[in-house]
């Protein structure tokens, strides 16, 4: 996500984000969380340290992490991501980086509308426009439409996230994991220029 939005103004891409529910693509497709395996939770703790550093971005992980994120459900969060997606697009990527940050570098819980409200509020996003939104989360369109989008990124392969789809020569081509940008590149005919490119 991070080193992708840098990239949106390098290469020539339209970047769209698309909220998609992880446990119901888990569900789906009878995919298990990876660190449910010991031996792999053990290298994925290193090897996200490592990527960490490589790319920039401000992930922490320890080894009760893994734990913290089986437990926290984003249901609700990606309820009003979508609720964004569908009334005021243009909050969608602030929205998006602001719930990573939260999630992934501060271990906050994104679950409660507290939270919520205060990502939203962080983002960008006007008091009035967040409490509407966060109204709008129960609603069956809102439900249905992440249902859909959800069923969208199963439909083109995805299994888990993170998951890119680049739509090129008229063909989808899914890419799945933080570390397939440089193949995105070459597969769309863009070079790539490291993980901070200037």
């Amino acid at each position: 996500l991070q080193v992708l939005c840098r990239y949106q103004h390098i290469w020539n891409i339209d970047l769209r984000f698309r909220p998609a529910f992880l446990a119901g693509v888990m569900q789906q497709t009878g995919n298990k969380p990876p660190a449910t395996l010991p031996k792999r939770a053990e290298y994925m703790l290193k090897d996200m340290k490592r990527m960490a550093k490589y790319y920039q971005v401000p992930v922490r992980m320890s080894g009760d992490d893994f734990q913290r994120i089986l437990a926290t459900s984003s249901l609700a969060a990606m309820r009003f991501v979508t609720a964004i997606d569908m009334t005021n697009p243009q909050y969608l990527e602030p929205l998006s980086r602001e719930f990573w940050i939260r999630f992934w570098s501060q271990h906050e819980d994104i679950s409660q509308p507290e939270n919520i409200l205060s990502v939203a509020r962080q983002a960008g996003l006007p008091a009035e426009l967040s409490q509407k939104t966060l109204e709008m989360i129960s609603s069956p369109t809102v439900k249905d439409r992440l249902k859909e989008t959800t069923a969208e990124a199963i439909k083109y392969g995805a299994f888990g996230m993170p998951a890119v789809v680049a739509h090129y020569d008229g063909e989808p081509h899914l890419f799945f994991g933080s570390d397939r940008l440089e193949l995105l590149g070459s597969v769309i005919g863009e070079k790539w220029l490291g993980p901070v490119p200037s």
